[in-house]
């Protein structure tokens, strides 16, 4: 069991709790079956056939949830990561987004979007709260398998860069929000699930108390030997499950907002 560390001092939500109405609506098309290798140079990245392959190697790799996989395959990464490094955005691997901070692999992605949905099995989960928005990419990812996400960045930077990208997506259910993450966001919890793009010494206790009865928390966390792994969190009426898995390496969780 993680120790539940103490209340991390408060800071004000800031833009108040108005969840942002910047949202995004998927005008973008379903993967496509693939069939012999599909070469991404010429095809355009908007293409359904691009984004199929990758979500076919990404299968192969283990992620099964048909539900991640859909989401995985209708959202465009390309349009979250920087002109320069577009023709990578396909590719298993992370690519920088600015202040130090990266865009995580597809398949981090999936995975852990895969693990936050085993706890609610071929349903839709309910309200998700998403530490670290990034880019925005993981919760458009989370729009398509979620009823509602909520998704809090500390770096504004950061928080206007989302909010641009998911502009023309207009997702009704994502709120984004600029805060601090360490302490959650009460106004919308419980949660069903609370995922993280960021790694501290515990979960922190606002997190254990905005979790719904039933709920999961995902989040890469420091072990003792000084490296993250991926722990996943299951909160009962009695007590609240841990389980340590795989070693990750994310951006280290930070209080306060910048």
């Amino acid at each position: 069991m993680t120790k539940r560390p103490g209340f991390p001092a408060r800071n004000a939500l800031s833009p108040a709790p108005a969840p942002s109405r910047d949202r995004t609506l998927p005008g973008v098309s379903r993967p496509q079956p693939t069939g012999a290798p599909i070469a991404v140079q010429g095809l355009g990245l908007d293409s359904g056939a691009v984004r199929a392959r990758m979500v076919s190697r990404l299968a192969a790799q283990g992620i099964a949830d048909q539900r991640v996989l859909s989401a995985l395959g209708t959202v465009e990464r390309h349009r979250f990561v920087d002109s320069a490094l577009v023709n990578q955005a396909y590719e298993d691997t992370s690519l920088p987004i600015g202040l130090a901070q990266t865009i995580s692999k597809p398949s981090v992605v999936g995975r852990m979007v895969e693990l936050l949905l085993a706890g609610a099995p071929g349903v839709k989960l309910g309200r998700v709260l998403e530490i670290g928005t990034g880019c925005g990419y993981q919760a458009a990812v989370l729009a398509h398998v979620a009823s509602e996400v909520y998704s809090i960045e500390r770096l504004r930077g950061l928080h206007e860069k989302a909010r641009a990208n998911l502009r023309h997506l207009r997702l009704p259910n994502v709120h984004l929000l600029f805060g601090d993450g360490m302490q959650g966001f009460a106004q919308g919890a419980p949660y069903a699930g609370i995922i993280a793009a960021a790694g501290g010494e515990a979960v922190p206790q606002a997190w254990l108390e905005q979790l719904a009865i039933g709920g999961r928390i995902v989040a890469p966390t420091v072990m003792r030997d000084g490296k993250q792994a991926l722990v996943v969190l299951e909160k009962t009426a009695r007590e609240v499950r841990q389980s340590v898995l795989e070693t990750v390496h994310f951006v280290p969780l930070k209080s306060g907002i910048a």
